[in-house]
Parts: structure tokens; sequence; C-alpha cells
């Protein structure tokens, strides 16, 4: 089933904190998606600051960094928004606007949160410039000057006696506190703070770039900045679905998460703004990194579980098997390349090749000679010993024709191909052949190919038992025409087109020197 819409994990939101859960998972190996809107909260401010090693540099700065950084290990970036996320059979299944739906094994959301301004005119065109929320992120940029600050709830207490730190000009519009008591009073007082209890009406260009605050008793002041903060409303009514706790603040009603960032749903984590209004940059980066790193070990439990309820295979070693096979006597094959790949790939435009099963390399020597930069795998260290004698007969360096010996059964594709071909990729042992194809045709690039040659039938010295030997015949039995190849691999059809699926003849001569044609089944797929 796994195709382009299916992840081990979609990060929704690609900000702070998303691109640092995206870089944990993608460190992990996870295969990963970030879905991001393009609006993070900080979009307003020219500069961040109070992010060591980052101080000053530009929000979009960061972003533009991270996705560099996440894509060298994988992690795919789609500009979109996440309408809706529901519980599916095997994970979660999320609906973007447009219609579109992804699969996937955990999500980490980290869409953050809108500031919902007082309805005061003047204050949103002015928002992140002259109009400001949090002194550490900007209070050095205006420190000594005449700054104000507008409360909108009784929170704005704190706000106020934080920003007189920054100045020894300010003054407080008060009527979003309520009636102020006489203690509260005297101590906003004693530290000279100016009193404003009438309501704000107004904030317009004053004289010199300033500002000029009115209010609802007609009285004007004149200050450099101002300081309030929006009622903050986060980003996850997409989530409604679910029915995830929610835990009621101060500041409004947002998703109950553990240490961890995990929700009340196995599958679901959140991190950054959009579970806490006060996380500054850093503090997103880091709650981000531990979700997606909470997030891949949950991923690491559950492949565990799933492999430990599965049946026992009490079957042959595959490694003990093929090593056996050509340790055990001299070279197996003839030493030229396969003549269905040849016919097939000398049509393509010569680029980076991966051989699976490569044997002892006739294939990645040819292809190399052809100018591509092939790459072989093979669980017999024998079998790729030989391979690179071959190649360096041949004189070919080792970063055009290159082996590495590699169990397939729990290979991971480490790099991009133009071509990745599997040549009689046919064992008697254990062997998931079409999981092992699907994930070697999710490292094609777009226009790149997948050629899969097989044995259509059984080669006369492999008609039975007694024939080349029991393994010999088991690797040829229950053998798929070109189309039922094509389904096995099952990718999906939306991204990859069949370039071609039929069988062609070809002379070989067998292991006795018998003369034979044989039928081979040639599937050529081409990534769209």
């Amino acid at each position: 089933m796994e195709n382009e819409n299916t992840w081990d994990a979609v990060v929704v939101g690609g900000s702070a904190a998303g691109l640092s859960a995206a870089l944990m998972l993608g460190r992990a190996r996870r295969r990963t998606l970030v879905v991001d809107a393009g609006s993070p909260r900080n979009r307003f401010a020219d500069h961040m600051h109070g992010v060591l090693g980052q101080e000053g540099v530009p929000p979009a700065g960061l972003m533009r960094r991270g996705r560099e950084e996440v894509a060298a290990y994988g992690v795919e970036v789609l500009d979109g928004i996440v309408e809706r996320v529901e519980d599916a059979e095997r994970g979660l299944l999320l609906t973007l606007a447009g219609g579109r739906t992804l699969t996937a094994r955990a999500v980490v959301v980290a869409t953050g949160i809108s500031d919902e301004l007082p309805d005061v005119p003047g204050l949103a065109e002015r928002w992140g410039d002259t109009v400001l929320h949090c002194p550490y992120c900007h209070g050095w940029e205006v420190r000594g000057q005449r700054l104000g600050v507008l409360t909108t709830s009784p929170q704005g207490l704190h706000q106020a006696e934080l920003v007189r730190q920054w100045t020894d000009h300010l003054v407080v519009f008060t009527a979003g506190l309520g009636p102020l008591d006489p203690a509260t009073t005297h101590r906003l007082r004693s530290r000279g703070i100016q009193l404003r209890p009438a309501a704000v009406t107004e904030v317009t260009d004053g004289p010199d770039g300033a500002l000029l605050v009115r209010t609802d008793d007609g009285d004007e002041t004149v200050v450099d900045a101002i300081f309030t903060a929006g009622a903050p409303l986060p980003h996850d009514g997409f989530l409604a679905p679910l029915g995830l706790d929610r835990t009621e603040t101060p500041w409004g009603s947002f998703l109950t998460v553990d240490p961890t960032g995990r929700t009340s749903h196995e599958r679901v984590w959140a991190a950054g703004n959009v579970v806490n209004a006060g996380a500054n940059v850093p503090l997103s980066l880091g709650t981000g990194s531990f979700a997606g790193a909470a997030a891949n070990a949950a991923l690491v439990a559950e492949d565990f579980d799933t492999a430990a309820a599965a049946p026992v295979d009490d079957g042959e070693d595959p490694a003990r098997f093929w090593e056996e096979r050509y340790a055990g006597a001299g070279n197996v094959w003839s030493g030229r390349p396969n003549a269905t790949v040849v016919q097939v790939v000398s049509g393509l435009e010569p680029g980076r090749a991966l051989d699976l099963g490569c044997g002892e390399g006739a294939d990645v020597v040819w292809l190399a000679r052809q100018g591509w930069r092939a790459t072989g795998l093979d669980i017999s260290a024998t079998a790729v010993d030989r391979a690179r004698r071959a190649a360096a007969a041949a004189g070919l360096p080792d970063d055009e024709a290159r082996f590495e010996v590699a169990d397939l059964s729990a290979w991971e594709p480490s790099a991009a191909y133009d071509l990745v071909t599997a040549a009689f990729f046919q064992s008697p042992v254990h062997l998931p052949r079409a999981e092992v194809l699907r994930r070697a045709a999710a490292a094609v690039v777009p226009g790149g190919h997948l050629l899969v040659v097989t044995h259509a039938t059984v080669p006369p010295w492999a008609a039975g038992p007694d024939a080349g030997g029991e393994h010999e015949h088991q690797a040829h039995t229950g053998l798929l025409s070109p189309q039922e190849q094509v389904e096995e691999i099952a990718l999906d059809p939306g991204a990859w087109e069949v370039v071609l699926a039929e069988t062609r003849d070809r002379a070989a001569t067998g292991p006795d020197g018998q003369e034979a044609v044989l039928e081979d089944g040639v599937v050529l797929l081409r990534r769209r």
C-alpha cells in the first residue's frame, strides 16, 4: 500500500516547531512529509531575537534553511492546508484543501496560533513593527524609548510590569485590567509608571514617526511603541474529528499534551505555539524536536510489537544460503551482462543506477561502461568481492562502479537513482521481493525508471526437483506474468506509468552446456 500518499509521519505546520520535529523524524529514517500553509506566527517580524546562534536572523531565513536541512534527510515539504484528520484502519487519514488525502502512522501538529488583537483601529496594520507583544523578542530594539502597554485582560498586569524593565518612560492603559485596587495602583506607580484608565479608541501616526494613542475621554498620549497581548487562537480545528482532550488556561482552550508532546490520541503529538501561546522560537524548536523523537520512538515500539506478534520464520537463513552458494564454487555466472537488461537500458540516458541482487557484478560493470554511475547490492560478501574484482579488472573507479553487501529484506535506500534494475531477483529462500521493489521505487527520481526482469517460464535445466537441485526448482515455481508483476509491485498508477510489460525470448546456455531459448518477463516502469 505504500505510495506517495502513505507516510510514517506527517508534520502539519512548517515553522520552527514543525521543521524541528521533521528533522528528528528524517534523521530516524522515517518517511516524513511536512504540510505547510506558509503563514507562521512570526511572519510579521523582520528579525528573530533571543535565538542563540540565530540572533537577528529573519524568520523567513530560518525557515528556508530548515527546509534545506530536512530535505537532506529525505523529508518532503508540501505547500498546503490540512482541513481534517480522522482515524483510519492502520493510522490516520488527513484530508487537504482541494480534496487530496494522505495516510500516516503518526501526526505531529505544529500549526501555531493567530493573535486576535483588540478591536482598536490602527493596531493590526502596525503589528510586528511598532505594535508589539513580547518584550524579550522586541524590547531591546525599543529600549529607553517612550513605551505603552495596552492591557486586554487581567493577565496584562504581568506584561505591564515586565515592559518596565526596558524603559523608564512607560504608560499603561489599564482599562483591560478592570478596576485597580489601591495596592496594585501603588505597586505600578512606585516604579514610575503612568496609568491611563480610559479605554483606547485609536492608534494612529504621531509626530516624528511616533504613535498617537487616543482614549475615549478625549486624551492623547504619544509613545514610540506599544505592547499588547492578542487573544491566542490555536490552529487546531482540523483535529475536531479525533475529539482530543483540552486544557482550559487563562489564555484560552489548548490541546492537552504530556511532557513528550503526545495528545490524548496515541498517534498525535503537538508542539510549539499550538499548545503553548508563550513559546518563543527556541522553545518551539525544542518541543518540536522532542515531539518528533517521541513519535519515532512510538513507531519503533509499534514495529517491534508487530514483528514479535508475527509467526516465527524457521526457514533457511538467506545470508547463509547465498554465501554458501557463492563461496562453495567458482564463478556462478558467465560474467556477461543480462541481454534483456542491455536491450532495454541501451535506450535510456545514463545517470545514477542501482542494481538489486547484483551477484558477481556483470550488469553493474556493463552499466558503468555505458556511462552510468552504478551501485550493486548483494547479500553475499563473496559475490560482492568478485564483483569488485571484475570492476577493477575493467578499469572502473569506485565512483563509477561500486558494490555493497546488503540484506535487502532490511535495506532502506539512502540515495536517489535514475534507474533501479532487478534482474532475476528471485530467491528459493525468504525474500520480501515486492516490498523491496517498492522501497527501491521510492528512491527513483521523477522521470527515472524501475526495470524488473524475471523468468517467465521455468528453464529446462530447472524443470523439476532433480534438475538443478531442489532450491533451483523452488526459485522458479509460482512465476508471474509481466502484468502480474506490475500488480504485485503495486505502485501508485498516478505516480508511475508502465512503459513495458511483455515477454521476450533469449538464447541461453544451461549449467551443463545445454542450449535453450528462454522466455523473460520484462517490466519497465517510469516515475512520472
